[in-house]
């Protein structure tokens, strides 16, 4: 394998270093501009005299005339030489001189009459000879060019272009293998078929069975598809070949097609091995009989669906698509032959992100206090990508305060930076504050007062963070992938209890738009529960759907207008219950809610147990420090 990676690089730089006709177009052409500058910077230099008593003197260069100062000193020309507009001469007291005129027969006459001497040069030089004859030559070259390319096929038009490869070559063993892979264990499970594949061929051929020509991994961004096709090379210990799916597109048409073909050679030379085409997406996708359809990137797409299904059945190249967005391929690209496997890679679950935590926690200092098993439980809703990012602005973190590992604080911060946004610096006036305090303090005290059925509270802050002033967040103990109709209304309540607090302590007239995001998130989890999940008795198990078609709001799909009306009014009755509830256990709570709001306008931040001690009125048992960095169901109390 290595003497062949060593041929392959000799030979690709003997290709390289071959001359193409647009490296000769640009070589002439630069030749030709550059001694056409050492021209014009050498036509003025002073000439040296030499006097008859021997002495050297260097004359200087020829004045500056302009066309007036011409008319004017007529009669002090002694000599003219004309070339085009150009003008030089001596005049009477032997200055030399150059001019711009215009050819003008009277001024002539005028300057003649006077006694001076005029020469009128109609020969060319060869800079005049270029002028004319290199953009005809330069023309004729290009279209000769553009021909050739014709004759060679659509590959051939752009076969210089084509040349600059897309494609990023690794020979040999990649670094990238299953054990940089966690958290998708279902998902390299089967992918492990196709390294057995390239690894012991004639297993599968003694059967008869057919490996799979084409992977395509899907999935939300940063869940680890480029990661994954890397580790099959790797472990399969075989060339890998990437490219994006942009990198086929290009202003000239023919240029794709011909790319198409250079990475599929490439492959084919190199067989077995893997074919990586990222965002693929953006040449697969689906066709259409407009006729304003992108012809070609419809030419490129005809390209790859050939090389992927040709004649030859067994070349021994794997191609692996990734895409977020498959519902946009072509039906053509997905049919078995092609793409036979696709495999969706899910955001990890609980397990998944402790497996992830664990791989990159290898690569930064943690402290003993931060628990990964509870960093993982708060992060439902992160990629792999998304957790990496999150130890590495808790490193970040640590560094700026001073500290040589990673601490519970930097982690606190970077999940809230991640999730809200930076720390915001806001000067705010003592009502807004206070207020922010009551809201956020009614959101902790309900969510406290259905702990037995909802996720346990982490924390409640009033630190302005991106446009939230303040935030009450919780915990998850599990991954749910369901709610009961009691979580859904004791949620309910939790959200609309801010609301709820600034009515009680503050009164009806003074309530503010810090509900907003709050009221928002009440309302979608409402209309969900009611339109889809069927928890509605009074609308009962039909499916209705809110349509948005080209941004307008439509009506609800199948329901009647009369049904519509009813899904409106079970929503606000809904609301209007949570409210209700979160009221009534504010009002006859109300020294225990104002308890928690003065202790946040103390110290700004309480934790879960804080909370729970102030409204429970015993000092909870305390336990391991736990790392709450989670995306999680946090309530996002925009105050």
């Amino acid at each position: 394998m290595e003497d062949r990676s060593k041929k392959m690089s000799v030979k690709n730089k003997i290709k390289n270093n071959k001359w193409d006709g647009s490296s000769i177009f640009l070589f002439v052409f630069a030749a030709i501009f550059v001694a056409m500058i050492i021209r014009a910077f050498t036509g003025g230099v002073g000439t040296n005299k030499l006097l008859p008593n021997g002495q050297l003197v260097t004359q200087a260069q020829p004045i500056e005339l302009s066309f007036s100062d011409v008319l004017n000193k007529a009669s002090d020309i002694q000599t003219m030489e004309i070339r085009g507009n150009e003008a030089k001469g001596v005049l009477r007291d032997g200055t030399e001189y150059s001019a711009t005129i215009t050819y003008d027969p009277n001024l002539l006459s005028k300057i003649s009459e006077n006694g001076a001497y005029i020469t009128i040069d109609t020969s060319k030089t060869w800079v005049d000879y270029l002028g004319t004859w290199v953009p005809i030559l330069m023309g004729l070259f290009f279209i000769w060019w553009i021909f050739r390319g014709f004759k060679a096929g659509a590959g051939g038009l752009s076969r210089s272009l084509a040349q600059q490869n897309p494609t990023k070559i690794t020979t040999g063993k990649t670094k990238t293998s299953f054990k940089d892979v966690a958290g998708i264990d279902s998902e390299k499970q089967e992918l492990m078929e196709i390294v057995d594949f390239l690894k012991n061929k004639e297993k599968f051929q003694d059967v008869g069975a057919r490996v799979p020509r084409g992977i395509l991994l899907s999935g939300e961004p940063g869940t680890g598809k480029t990661l994954l096709a890397r580790a099959i090379a790797g472990e399969a210990n075989v060339p890998f070949f990437a490219a994006s799916g942009s990198d086929f597109s290009g202003i000239i048409v023919g240029l794709g097609v011909a790319k198409i073909k250079e990475i599929f050679e490439m492959a084919k030379r190199n067989a077995p091995c893997i074919l990586f085409i990222d965002e693929i997406d953006a040449i697969g996708q689906r066709r259409s009989t407009h006729s304003y359809n992108d012809q070609d990137r419809e030419q490129t797409l005809n390209q790859l669906l050939i090389e992927m299904d040709g004649f030859s059945n067994d070349t021994g190249i794997i191609v692996i698509g990734a895409t977020n967005r498959p519902d946009m391929l072509d039906p053509a690209l997905l049919r078995p032959g092609r793409f036979d496997r696709q495999v969706y890679i899910e955001l990890p679950d609980l397990s998944g992100r402790k497996e992830i935590l664990d791989l990159y926690s290898k690569k930064v200092k943690i402290s003993s206090d931060v628990n990964l098993q509870d960093l993982a439980r708060g992060t439902t809703g992160f990629s792999g990508a998304d957790l990496e990012n999150l130890l590495n602005e808790a490193a970040l973190h640590a560094v700026r305060g001073g500290r040589k590992e990673i601490a519970q604080i930097d982690v606190e911060e970077a999940r809230d930076k991640i999730i809200m946004g930076p720390r915001k610096v806001r000067k705010m006036r003592p009502e807004d504050i206070k207020l922010t305090a009551y809201h956020e303090a009614g959101h902790a005290f309900v969510s406290i007062m259905y702990a037995d059925i909802t996720d346990p509270i982490h924390k409640a802050t009033i630190i302005p963070r991106g446009r939230a002033l303040g935030m009450v967040q919780h915990l998850p103990i599990d991954d749910k992938v369901s709610m009961t109709i009691e979580e859904v209304k004791a949620n309910l309540a939790i959200y609309l209890a801010g609301r709820a607090s600034e009515e009680t302590f503050f009164g009806a007239n003074k309530i503010t738009t810090g509900a907003e995001s709050d009221i928002a998130m009440a309302t979608r989890l409402a209309r969900y529960s009611i339109t889809t999940a069927g928890l509605s008795s009074k609308i009962g198990l039909a499916a209705i759907n809110q349509v948005n078609s080209f941004g307008n709001r439509t009506a609800l799909e199948n329901a009647s207008e009369k049904t519509a009306e009813m899904v409106d009014n079970e929503v606000r009755a809904w609301l209007d219950e949570a409210h209700k509830n979160a009221t009534k256990l504010l009002i006859n709570n109300k020294e225990k809610v104002k308890k928690l709001a003065e202790e946040l306008l103390a110290k700004e931040t309480l934790t879960g147990d804080e909370i729970k001690e102030i409204v429970l009125g015993k000092k909870q048992e305390k336990k391991a420090k736990k790392t709450p960095a989670d995306k999680t169901k946090s309530i996002k109390n925009e105050k």
